[in-house]
């Protein structure tokens, strides 16, 4: 069985719980592996994530380990059958790294999420040309045609926002975001008014932090909390020039407590959406 080229949150969160499970009822890897008729190597991998169970092996498991709970046993063989499928993102997974990957699956599945913003608008509000713009300002040594697929996996995202069940966004965005001319000034003022449409609807909740508000409790900038179903962790993430930084529950509190400061400093929905289309008729003069 070959590992994968990269150990995916998905698989790390279910070999957790196979781990817990297995010290739950007092067995050792030798024991778990004899009972699968396996080596001792292979069962270590399947809890650190290197190799995603086959469901054989898991409903195996599940039997070992007692759990006879339906929903429990149900949420783990979904989770091993995410490992193994494709998702529709895993279509780009050649044009964008791992990390990236793992972040569109945790927002695919969130209930919801929560945004700050200090520089650009969240990809799942950005219209097609502001996000060309990002792209191409952002990844200025990569080939058009690459960036064309990563232009087209952004837009794919935002079908999370459509349907019968879309997740709950709540965006801080700094007024700084709404004044920077990305694409010029009628690519911005396209965009403002997108944004205003989206604050409209009944899942999402917009917020600008105004300038007059001063310092405040993120100064090293922009970050994700996003909350799932069980058996799922809240999960912080934060991009970085060199990838990105995930950060589990309980270690979420502090982001947590940072969203909530800047969320009193911020305009309330109504205020923000005056601001937001205000913005959007002065550039389209």
């Amino acid at each position: 069985m070959a590992a994968p080229k990269w150990v995916t949150l998905r698989s790390q969160w279910l070999g957790q719980q196979l781990r817990e499970l297995r010290e739950a009822n007092d067995l050792l890897l030798k024991d778990v592996a004899e009972y699968l008729q396996r080596d001792p190597g292979t069962v270590s991998r399947f809890e650190s994530g290197g190799y995603p169970i086959r469901r054989p092996d898991l409903l195996a498991l599940l039997d070992l380990y007692g759990v006879a709970d339906g929903r429990r046993r149900e949420s783990l063989m979904k989770l091993s059958q995410e490992v193994w499928q494709k998702g529709w993102w895993d279509g780009y997974a050649n044009e964008v790294v791992g990390w990236l990957i793992d972040y569109v699956w945790l927002e695919s599945r969130a209930q919801e999420i929560r945004t700050f913003d200090n520089t650009l608008l969240p990809g799942l509000f950005q219209t097609e040309d502001y996000a060309r713009a990002v792209i191409a300002a952002a990844d200025f040594d990569v080939e058009a045609g690459q960036r064309s697929r990563w232009l087209e996996l952004r837009m794919a995202r935002q079908g999370i926002l459509q349907g019968d069940a879309p997740p709950r966004l709540s965006a801080i965005i700094d007024e700084a975001v709404l004044r920077r001319e990305v694409g010029g000034s009628q690519c911005l003022a396209a965009q403002l008014r997108r944004l205003a449409e989206y604050a409209a609807r009944p899942n999402i909740e917009i917020r600008v932090l105004p300038f007059s508000a001063g310092a405040h409790a993120s100064p090293t900038g922009a970050f994700r909390i996003l909350t799932i179903e069980k058996p799922f962790p809240e999960v912080a993430y934060a991009d970085t020039p060199k990838g990105a930084i995930y950060v589990e529950s309980p270690d979420t509190e502090r982001l947590v407590q940072a969203y909530d400061e800047l969320q009193k400093l911020s305009l309330g929905p109504e205020e923000s959406v005056k601001v937001i289309s205000k913005l959007s008729e002065e550039r389209s003069r």
